[in-house]
């Protein structure tokens, strides 16, 4: 059997399917063959092109060129990986626009002012600092607070202006906009971090300081998720990674110099989160001490 015609053409780049098929490079047989895959309906990629959310946002630009890429779509072509390549890519278009469904896509229509407007590439997008309003206003208040910390702490953006920018927007979504640019610190390395730091908040935990660098007659020791100086208690969120090997012996080390600096240090995992009362009746507990 000869294998596959495959265009040197289309080997790696996007294509719309009729535009293909009219100028001779495949024919529909060819399209519906393993060979292709078809991203959204006349959307197509070669079949051996990793899937990811950044394709499948600039597939959906190609099928919709007067869109502009929002939300956590957007947060990704701005590098902060808020959408996986399965979810749906977010594009908003002008409020006068055609009206269709298109099954993996979430089309808004509304109004995006030229100063909110950006290009990484080719492809529309709107600012990071819009991203980071936009997302604010539209998911729940927990999930929000840690996309807006992911965006600021992977310095695309500083949380000056994006607070500014919530204060200013009015609206559906304007008055949650700002509790949860409010909320953020732009400080932690993951949203479990940020989920934990709102829990404490909640909870009445006096305010730890995020991301403290521990240090012993100016010698640096550890750097803590959360910490209490005056008390010399340390909070950390111990994720999945640090049961890798390597990671492991480094973590007993800094754990040894923490403790050797008369440190505690109180770990929450992700288990702990079936129980969110016990994580914090244990920090307050050592708080007490």
């Amino acid at each position: 059997m000869p294998p596959p015609h495959v265009p040197a053409l289309l080997r790696r780049r996007l294509f719309r399917g009729t535009a293909v098929v009219r100028a001779g490079l495949l024919t529909h047989r060819q399209l519906d063959g393993p060979t292709w895959r078809r991203l959204f309906r006349d959307v197509y990629v070669h079949a051996q092109v990793p899937v990811t959310h950044e394709l499948r946002v600039r597939g959906a630009v190609l099928l919709l060129p007067d869109a502009v890429v929002t939300g956590r779509s957007a947060a990704v072509l701005w590098g902060v990986p808020l959408a996986d390549a399965c979810d749906d890519v977010e594009l908003t278009l002008p409020p006068d626009s055609h009206q269709r469904r298109i099954p993996g896509l979430v089309v808004r229509r509304a109004v995006l002012q030229p100063e909110d407007h950006w290009r990484r590439g080719d492809v529309p997008v709107t600012t990071a600092e819009a991203t980071a309003v936009r997302l604010a206003a539209a998911l729940p208040t927990d999930r929000a607070v840690a996309a807006v910390d992911q965006l600021v702490a992977s310095g695309v953006v500083d949380l000056a202006p994006v607070r500014a920018r919530a204060a200013r927007e009015r609206g559906p979504g304007a008055a949650h906009a700002r509790t949860v640019c409010a909320l953020a610190d732009g400080l932690a390395q993951s949203p479990q971090e940020t989920r934990l730091r709102l829990l404490m908040h909640r909870h009445g935990v006096p305010p730890p300081v995020a991301q403290y660098r521990v240090m012993v007659r100016d010698r640096f020791v550890a750097r803590v998720d959360f910490a209490w100086p005056e008390r010399r208690l340390a909070v950390e969120y111990d994720g999945a990674w640090h049961g890798e090997p390597a990671q492991l012996g480094r973590d007993r080390h800094r754990l040894n110099r923490l403790r050797a600096a008369g440190w505690q240090v109180v770990f929450v995992t992700a288990a702990d989160w079936r129980r969110p009362t016990e994580i914090i009746a244990t920090i307050m507990a050592a708080l007490d001490a």
